[in-house]
This record gives C-alpha cells, sequence and structure tokens, in this order.
C-alpha cells in the first residue's frame, strides 16, 4: 500500500512538521512512501533535507493519503488527482475552520478517518477517532551527563510567538532569577523587553538543539498563553531526557502526567511556585521523578505499541470495528494511558 503524507512544511521546527517527519521515517523502512507539500511557502531548508515534492495532482497515484496538520487546499489539484483508497487526517488544532474542511473531503473521496494526538484533544472536539501519541526519537531524547552545577536550572523550549507565553510567568521567571535561579529559555526572543536579569538567558530558535538544550536543564516549566497544546511535544522530549516537568494541566500532555509521581500538573500561580520550590530544594527528589518520567516515555514508545500503531497506516481498508491494535484509551483525569489489549 502505498503511503501519501502531506504537510505545509514550512517551519523546520514546528510541530505538525516533526510529527510529519517522524511518521515518514518510521513507516518509511518498510513501506513505500512519499512526503509532499501543500504549501506555496514550504521550506527550502526541509526541501533541502528531505525528499519533499510540492503537491502534484498528476504523480498521486491512489493509495492511503495522510495529512497531518495540514488540510487540502482550495483548489483544481484535489479533482484532478486519483481518488485515495483512504484519507486519514493526524489532528492536531483546536480551530473550528480547520475541523470542517478536515470533516469534509473532496466529493468522490473516502471519508476522513481521525487520528488525534491525546485524549484531552478528543475530549474537547467531541469527534470519533483513534488516539495516537505524536512520535519521538526516544534515542535521540534521552537523559544526558549528570553535572554538578552551582545553580539550579529551570527553562523550557518554544516557537518564538508570544502566544506561547502565559503573562504570568514573566513575574515567575523573574522571582527566580532574584533567588540565584538560573532561568533558560529558547525561543523567548519576543520577551527580550520584559526579561532583563543577568540570571535569565534568552535563546533565539534553534540556537541549541532540542536534546542539548533539555539535557542541560534541571527543571522544565511550562505553561502557554493563547495557544493551547493539543498534544505538547516538548514536554514528552523534556519526560525523556529524565526532566522532572511542572506544566499547566490544561493541555494534551495533561493525560500522560500522574502530577507527582512522573512531573507534576498545576492549575493556580501558587501552586506552580510550591512546585518549584520544592523541587529546587530537592535534587534526590528530580532524580527520581525525572526518572519516572523517562520511563513513562519508554512505555508510550516501546517497539511494540509503536508498530501496532504504525500499522493503522498501511491497513489497505478502514476498520470498521474496534480501534486498531495499540490505539491508546484515557483511563480518567490526569492517568497514563494503557495500550489497549
Amino acid at each position: 500500500m502505498r503511503i501519501h503524507i502531506f504537510n505545509g512544511f514550512q517551519n523546520p521546527r514546528g510541530g505538525s512538521e516533526l510529527e510529519a517527519l517522524a511518521l515518514f521515517r518510521l513507516l518509511n523502512s518498510h513501506h513505500e512512501v512519499k512526503l509532499w507539500a501543500t504549501s506555496s511557502r514550504a521550506s527550502a531548508e526541509l526541501l533541502r533535507a528531505f525528499p519533499i515534492t510540492r503537491v502534484n495532482p498528476w504523480s498521486l497515484d491512489g493509495g492511503n493519503y495522510v495529512f497531518v496538520g495540514a488540510h487540502w487546499r482550495k483548489g483544481l489539484w484535489r479533482y484532478l488527482t486519483k481518488r485515495p483508497d483512504r484519507l486519514i487526517y493526524v489532528y492536531n488544532t483546536f480551530h473550528s475552520k480547520h475541523t470542517a474542511i478536515a470533516s469534509r473531503p473532496p466529493w468522490g473521496w473516502p471519508r476522513t478517518e481521525f487520528v488525534f494526538v491525546s485524549e484531552f484533544q478528543k475530549r474537547l472536539l467531541e469527534l470519533d477517532g483513534v488516539v495516537h501519541p505524536s512520535p519521538i526519537d526516544i534515542n535521540l531524547f534521552a537523559p544526558g551527563p549528570v553535572l554538578e552545577r552551582r545553580q539550579v536550572v529551570v527553562g523550557r523550549l518554544s516557537r518564538d510567538i508570544p502566544g506561547k507565553y502565559d503573562r504570568r510567568d514573566l513575574r515567575i521567571f523573574l522571582d527566580l532569577a532574584e533567588r540565584n535561579i538560573r532561568v533558560r529559555l529558547q525561543g523567548a526572543s519576543c520577551l527580550a523587553d520584559e526579561l532583563r536579569h543577568g540570571n535569565i538567558q534568552l535563546l533565539p530558535v534553534g540556537a541549541e538543539s532540542a536534546q542539548e538544550f533539555l539535557q542541560g536543564l534541571d527543571i522544565f516549566y511550562y505553561r502557554t498563553g493563547t495557544h493551547v497544546e493539543t498534544f505538547g511535544r516538548v514536554v514528552f522530549e523534556a519526560m525523556a531526557c529524565g526532566l522532572p516537568v511542572i506544566c499547566h494541566r490544561h493541555g494534551g500532555y495533561s493525560d500522560w502526567i500522574v502530577s507527582g509521581e512522573n512531573g507534576f500538573l498545576f492549575s493556580t500561580d501558587d501552586e506552580a511556585r510550591k512546585m518549584l520550590d520544592r523541587l529546587i530544594a530537592n535534587p534526590s527528589l528530580r532524580r527520581s521523578i525525572g526518572a519516572n518520567a523517562r520511563q513513562t516515555i519508554e512505555s508510550i514508545y516501546a517497539a511494540g505499541p509503536m508498530q501496532e500503531r504504525l500499522q493503522f497506516y498501511v491497513l489497505a481498508k478502514r476498520p470498521i470495528a474496534s480501534p486498531p491494535p495499540g490505539a491508546w484509551i484515557g483511563s480518567g483525569g490526569s492517568k497514563i494511558l494503557q495500550p489497549t489489549p
């Protein structure tokens, strides 16, 4: 079965781009997989680094069409190309316009099969579909060497846009810096005028590789502003690096975090500050929570469950009854999800 993966491929460090490329690498070793850019503004960097082709309706020869975080554009190409055998949409947004477009495929195409990146997202959208955690490379994102530092390092990384930051965290970062805690933020140049302190380091996007940056932290802290994370890829990458994470509970990652066991979830500023204080004061707690976080990630991305989830994309026909093997079902609240038997 031929598999065609579609994405805008505009941002070399964007979450949907990374997810599309990770899915390509996993499937391409055993199946015929092609990458297609749906945007005319596709990144030159990505086009050079990967076998990505701009959408060409005459080159699409059927098979399974997998759209990853990118809806099909208005235009003639969808009417000129061969009808897909299956239409799969790896959906990573809450945008109502995208939902409407994704739910109404071009005339003559099969019905959309939704793949959600978290139970959190699926619950809020109230749509049918399976849940697959966004794939990450847990060999690349792994615990770094244990280093003795004079200062505890708290940090996060993200895209460099204001919506990725909650304004309340600026005060928290400044207060940490005043207490001689080192704060490192990669992708935070948009905050340069407001976070001026000798203990706060703001790095542009891509200044360090994601894994190198994360391995240089002691605590990962994460809350977003207007942007709500359907999954929160960077949180999982931090956990894979053996970091204790402190995250606002309104996000897709919260389904996999049991607060106080493999990370911490907070609702208020006061809770966040207390969790930070507790981890800053207790190196052994940082190590134990980080180890549990790594174990959680290893269970999610173990070879068996990963292969079962990948099998979903290569089926020749749409699954009719129960979700495909390896789909993840929620146990409620903040419990870790377990694979279906």
